[in-house]
């Protein structure tokens, strides 16, 4: 049977999101990269801002004007606040969109322009499906806009999601504490990026009213089919990829290990990326990001606290696959009747 590759382009090739993107489509073996912009890297070759695809790929970055929409799926890796005209323009042009920013995550326009600013395609909003394959598996199959999910988001969505929708914790009072690496930060320069001043620290950064709790609640709240309430505070380390939320919450009853093994067994079946990692005889009892590094696994574990009637959720991730191209790929593939573990089942590094 011969199979004809999906031709692909990507907006926005030259970051950090667009550059691992990249490097999953290539080896993708059901992908033809067809073309990839950046309007500042305009001409040069992918591989001198991506120095490990070199020999990889021949592409050259064009702007955005000389795209062709004579694609089957574009991907969006534009900053947030700059994708929405995109998505509006290429849509119309019958490819799927895939989009990497945040401009299309939340259905409601008014908490959209809390976090961002006036959305200038509201219109669109509902017709985006979130980008989380384990919650929107068969909404996404059918989707034409995917909005990919906030690598934060992710992660703090993910471990809660069963326990939420069993009704096994409070949905009120969830605290989520996140630790993440400086890829998180984008490939621009900024002060809190630069290295004398990122080295060595452990720093908090927007402790309320972080953009992804949007994304949070809207999911959660859908699940529980009423309004949870979650804070989260993000924390810069010394890593550059990688991200653990730890999230604690009250349990509603007095609920077992064994019950919270049931949800997440039930909730996640036929959930290739996601494992649960709960084992008291190894070094690696709990998540951790650095087993994570270039893969699209997400791991949870947990332990309850009995006398304290609540539950601590642990994940991790990789910032920069699961949560972002690698889930872009993963609903790729959904959209596209493949299996959704097609060019993404790879083990990660050990040791690394």
């Amino acid at each position: 049977m011969l199979i004809v590759a999906k031709k692909i382009s990507i907006i926005g090739a030259s970051g950090y999101t667009g550059g691992e993107l990249l490097r999953w489509a290539l080896m993708h073996p059901e992908m033809e990269v067809f073309q990839i912009t950046s309007e500042r890297f305009a001409g040069q070759s992918a591989y001198k801002l991506n120095p490990n695809l070199r020999g990889f790929t021949t592409l050259a970055f064009s702007p955005v004007k000389q795209l062709s929409t004579d694609v089957d799926a574009i991907f969006i890796c534009t900053p947030h606040k700059t994708a929405a005209p995109y998505v509006a323009q290429f849509l119309e042009t019958g490819a799927k969109i895939i989009d990497l920013s945040a401009d299309f995550r939340l259905k409601n326009k008014d908490t959209y322009a809390k976090y961002y600013a006036v959305h200038p395609h509201p219109e669109l909003l509902e017709k985006a499906v979130y980008g989380i394959p384990e919650l929107h598996r068969e909404e996404i199959k059918n989707a034409k806009l995917v909005a990919c999910a906030g690598c934060l988001a992710t992660s703090v969505i993910l471990p809660l999601a069963p326990l939420i929708k069993n009704k096994l914790i409070l949905p009120e009072g969830i605290i989520a504490d996140s630790k993440i690496g400086s890829s998180a930060g984008g490939a621009g320069f900024d002060i809190s990026t630069h290295h004398p001043e990122r080295s060595g620290t452990v720093r908090s950064y927007k402790p309320s009213g972080h953009r992804h709790t949007a994304e949070i609640e809207q999911e959660l709240s859908a699940l529980a089919l009423s309004q949870v309430s979650v804070g989260l505070t993000p924390h810069g380390i010394e890593m550059v990829r990688g991200i653990l939320s730890t999230v604690h919450a009250r349990l509603s009853g007095k609920a077992a290990d064994i019950d919270l093994w049931k949800a997440y067994r039930s909730f996640f079946a036929g959930s290739p990326f996601v494992r649960l990692v709960k084992d008291q005889n190894t070094l690696y009892r709990y998540p951790e990001p650095k087993p994570l590094v270039g893969t699209n696994f997400a791991d949870i574990g947990w332990e309850i606290d009995p006398e304290k009637g609540r539950v601590i959720v642990m994940s991790a991730i990789d910032n920069l696959v699961k949560g972002s191209g690698g889930q872009a790929i993963q609903c790729f593939n959904l959209m596209n009747g493949l299996d959704e573990k097609t060019g993404l089942w790879h083990p990660g590094f050990h040791p690394l």
